[in-house]
């Protein structure tokens, strides 16, 4: 007996809304990264994209354990000397709030060449509004 060979066309992809209000980044993160890659489908393959679209609502709202709001820092490097740029997480929640959780899932996903695919299956929005009615996404309590 052989086992199916799984077609990306073949994979039903679902969508799921996720309210982050007083989750801790890193535990949603690992929820919304298991989601993405698809690893609870029983049709997963780990060279194929077969992970579900995620939409998250209330970004602004996350909590980090601990004193990480003043000891954890964000870089990016321009590319030029001395272009390296640090800020402070509380910094990146009052400026742009989303990035924390793009940033958290974008660590937990696998670095393939799928990540980025993945990434943009990941919609996050700072309200509790969001423009993906028309898909009809089933809302998770993680």
């Amino acid at each position: 007996m052989s086992t199916p060979v799984v077609k990306e066309q073949d994979v039903k992809k679902n969508w799921y809304v996720i309210d982050a209000t007083d989750k801790v980044i890193g535990r949603l993160a690992v929820e919304v990264a298991r989601i993405l890659t698809g690893k609870k489908k029983p049709e997963y393959v780990d060279y194929i994209d077969v992970g579900d679209f995620v939409v998250i609502v209330n970004a602004e709202k996350v909590k980090f354990t601990g004193n990480k709001w003043n000891d954890k820092k964000y870089y990016r490097h321009s590319g030029y000397p001395g272009g390296l740029t640090e800020v402070v997480a509380k910094d990146m929640l009052a400026k742009h709030p989303e990035r924390i959780i793009i940033n958290a899932v974008k660590g937990m996903l696998p670095k393939n060449k799928l990540r980025a695919l993945r990434l943009k299956k990941m919609k996050v929005y700072t309200g509790a509004e969001h423009p993906h009615a028309a898909q009809k996404p089933e809302k998770i309590e993680l």
